[in-house]
């Protein structure tokens, strides 16, 4: 896959040299190229942004900059009418997803354009949605100082999706959000060595060689853990995906966290006590 990255900050992703992602990088399996946006301004002071149409605080990032810089790496292609799919980083995309990632990692060519400031005027995206798949994309509800963060994010979730890259390929399967099993399910708690730390003891389901079980308790625990902290991935899972035992500890999940909201309901306010009932 090869991965281009336009930043005003390319040093920024020195991450990308480590670990998994360099592995994968040295091995051939991804083919990262940074890009200075700057190198396509052409005022003495490589001006990228500019006051916002309608007033407002910030900046604005320009037009003119992202189009010659976008335009540059599709001219650089490798294959005669090959695209990039342009992926733009911004808290008003579309979710962020372990499905997204998927679909992302079957693409060979992923263009980033990681915005600053206020973001990158709209006219960019809407110019080159004419030309190839352009997405705006939101790696949650929150709001960072540049996309650059964002970008990391997605290019690990991605990158390690790619045959050859995971030193066990049923790692992926078995990921929180992975489609199929463990679709909308969080990954359930893991351990190692020793058995016995500190007084905490392993599971003694998962020192039993039992396989089966102990898939059935993984799975168990995943259904738990997501009702506990993802209710509304809980609340998505596919009834006709559900075996009985699936269903039974879901409805068991859902009592204890109804009963668990009920008592912090009747809590008193701090510093209050609960009033005499006559």
């Amino acid at each position: 896959m090869r991965v281009d990255i336009i930043s005003i900050f390319p040093e920024y992703f020195a991450p990308l040299d480590v670990s998994l992602i360099g592995k994968a990088r040295s091995r051939g399996i991804l083919d990262i190229r940074l890009h200075q946006l700057r190198d396509w301004t052409h005022d003495v002071h490589r001006t990228v942004d500019d006051t916002p149409y309608g007033g407002g605080p910030g900046m604005v990032m320009k037009p003119e900059p992202w189009a010659e810089a976008i335009d540059a790496v599709i001219a650089s292609a490798e294959t005669e009418g090959a695209m990039p799919r342009l992926v733009v980083p911004t808290p008003s995309g579309r979710p962020f997803t372990q499905k997204v990632a998927l679909e992302y990692a079957r693409e060979p060519w992923l263009l980033f354009a990681p915005a600053r400031y206020e973001g990158i005027d709209a006219r960019v995206v809407e110019e080159y949605r004419e030309r190839l798949r352009a997405d705006e994309v939101s790696i949650g509800d929150y709001v960072l100082a540049g996309g650059e963060a964002a970008v990391l994010v997605i290019v690990e979730a991605v990158a390690r999706l790619l045959p050859g890259v995971l030193g066990n390929a049923c790692s992926v399967a078995d990921d929180s959000f992975a489609p199929g099993a463990m679709e909308n399910l969080l990954e359930g708690p893991v351990y190692t060595k020793p058995p016995v730390w500190r007084g905490h003891e392993v599971p003694p389901i998962l020192l039993s060689g039992h396989h089966a079980a102990i898939a059935r308790w993984r799975r168990d625990q995943a259904l738990r853990r997501t009702v506990e902290r993802r209710p509304d991935l809980a609340a998505r899972l596919d009834p006709d995906t559900l075996d009985r035992r699936d269903r039974e500890v879901l409805e068991e999940a859902w009592r204890a966290v109804r009963g668990e909201r009920a008592g912090e309901e009747e809590e008193p306010p701090a510093g209050e006590e609960r009033p005499d009932v006559a």
